[in-house]
């Protein structure tokens, strides 16, 4: 750090049960004279404490998309595979339930939800997949009512226990209104975490992400070949998570308001209308972790002329809280201070922190994968080329190549070298576009390698030649 660069990075580190957390502020700490906004990047790590060991209990349950639509090629079938390999996966012990979801909810194991959760072992597995294999296809889609419907069912979990709920669909969420769902997803909201899957072509990316961003999750498309490895993935990566919930705690100075704070890694969902007030803190839920890297960025607003010229001020402390088995929320890193400093209207600035500059093009990246996404679906193509066009060249700046890999999966060139969507590109295509557009790199563990130059934009081909992506993998 230069002299008088403002620019700074801080750590602090702490414990929870099970997991040894490290917080990390990036500020861009210097202000131009008229701004009215400071940013941070905060990085939070949790790993396995050395030795440690936890106790903390899981329950699960798994939803079924069980609506008419499901008896097209083959995917009942295939789903009701996929959830008994779930059931498998559940080690000893595990409270879990199965729901399957219509236009309304019902109980598929235990049979009689006012008896609560199951405890798996060799006989309640058993009976669980035999129930699960009676299951056929009918009815419509109303996930709202199968969130409320689980959450109620998860009630019956110990209090200090992880619930995560693993949903698939393979439709639009058509049998209720867009204010049942919401009123459901608030009554879910920091209760479990729920991780969703777009089963086919004709589920809606703007709706799974909408709920795995209000339920702490992951949308992830899947064909009904892949659903098998998939449930089970996340029956097991469920098993590693250990601290129920986890809080950004912030305490801002009076001159500060909180403007937004975003997770970007591993993948992106706003949370900022989810703040609690605790006394002079804030509060933001981060939801259930087990060993994990995550990154946020915060951003605070102020009046200028409030904020005297060339003073160092602590706009915000930052800490992070876990909950106890007791309700409480106990600090498990210590906090860190935001300073900034207001310059003149001629001081020349120093540079921004990389890595915000960095966050802030993946973040327009995203903007333009699902402004392609989006305009493809009203049937736009002149904006989607554009769109496609845009996300591509930024994806290539970025060296965002599993990005690159799947924009060019759905590009041609035409016969002037203009990069357009194919005319053969499926729905299912474009909604897999919208759901990777919230998805980043995981952190590195190490220093970052040198890059001298940025790769040449890759050649885009056509029809079978072109190159298959999968996207950035999130966890």
């Amino acid at each position: 750090m230069t002299s008088g660069d403002m620019n700074t990075r801080t750590t602090a580190t702490g414990t929870a049960p099970g997991l040894c957390f490290t917080i990390e502020t990036d500020v861009a700490g210097d202000l131009a004279h008229d701004a009215q906004r400071a940013d941070a990047l905060v990085t939070v790590r949790a790993e396995p404490v050395e030795g440690g060991t936890t106790d903390v209990p899981l329950a699960e349950v798994l939803v079924m998309d069980c609506s008419l639509s499901m008896a097209d090629a083959g995917k009942i079938g295939a789903a009701r595979q996929a959830v008994c390999a779930a059931v498998d996966a559940l080690p000893d012990n595990t409270y879990f339930g199965v729901v399957a979801g219509t236009h309304v909810a019902r109980n598929v194991f235990p049979p009689l939800p006012e008896r609560g959760l199951a405890v798996a072992g060799r006989e309640t597995r058993q009976a669980a997949k035999h129930r699960i294999t009676a299951l056929w296809a009918e009815g419509g889609t109303a996930i709202g009512r199968w969130l409320a419907h689980t959450a109620d069912l998860l009630e019956s979990a110990p209090a200090q226990a992880v619930r995560h709920v693993s949903l698939y669909t393979d439709g639009r969420n058509e049998h209720e209104t867009p204010e049942e769902l919401e009123r459901a997803l608030a009554v879910c909201a920091d209760r479990f975490v729920c991780d969703a899957r777009g089963l086919g072509d004709d589920w809606s990316y703007t709706e799974l992400l909408h709920i795995t961003q209000a339920l702490h999750g992951s949308a992830r498309a899947v064909d009904a070949g892949s659903l098998t490895d998939d449930l089970t993935t996340l029956v097991r990566q469920a098993q590693r998570l250990v601290v129920p919930r986890v809080y950004l705690g912030l305490r801002l100075d009076s001159r500060f308001r909180l403007a937004s704070l975003r997770q970007i890694r591993p993948v992106e969902a706003d949370l900022t209308g989810r703040q609690q007030r605790a006394g002079d803190l804030l509060h933001i839920p981060l939801g259930a972790w087990g060993a994990a890297h995550r990154q946020y960025r915060l951003s605070l607003r102020f009046a200028a002329p409030t904020l005297p010229v060339g003073e160092e001020l602590r706009a915000a402390h930052i800490e992070l809280l876990a909950e106890t088995s007791t309700g409480e929320r106990a600090r498990c890193a210590d906090a860190r201070a935001m300073v900034v400093r207001r310059h003149t209207n001629r001081d020349p600035l120093p540079a921004r922190p990389e890595e915000l500059t960095r966050v802030e093009n993946a973040h327009e990246l995203g903007l333009a994968m699902r402004g392609c996404a989006n305009a493809h679906e009203r049937g736009d193509l002149l904006e989607a080329h554009q769109e496609l066009r845009h996300a591509l060249a930024l994806a290539q700046d970025l060296d965002d190549g599993a990005r690159v890999r799947l924009l060019e999966s759905v590009a041609i060139r035409d016969e002037h070298g203009v990069v357009l969507l194919r005319p053969d590109v499926t729905r299912g295509e474009m909604q897999r576009v919208g759901l990777e557009s919230t998805y980043r790199a995981a952190l590195p563990t190490g220093p970052a390698e040198p890059v001298d130059a940025l790769p040449h934009p890759r050649p885009v081909s056509g029809g079978e030649d072109a190159e298959s992506g999968t996207g950035v993998g999130a966890s």
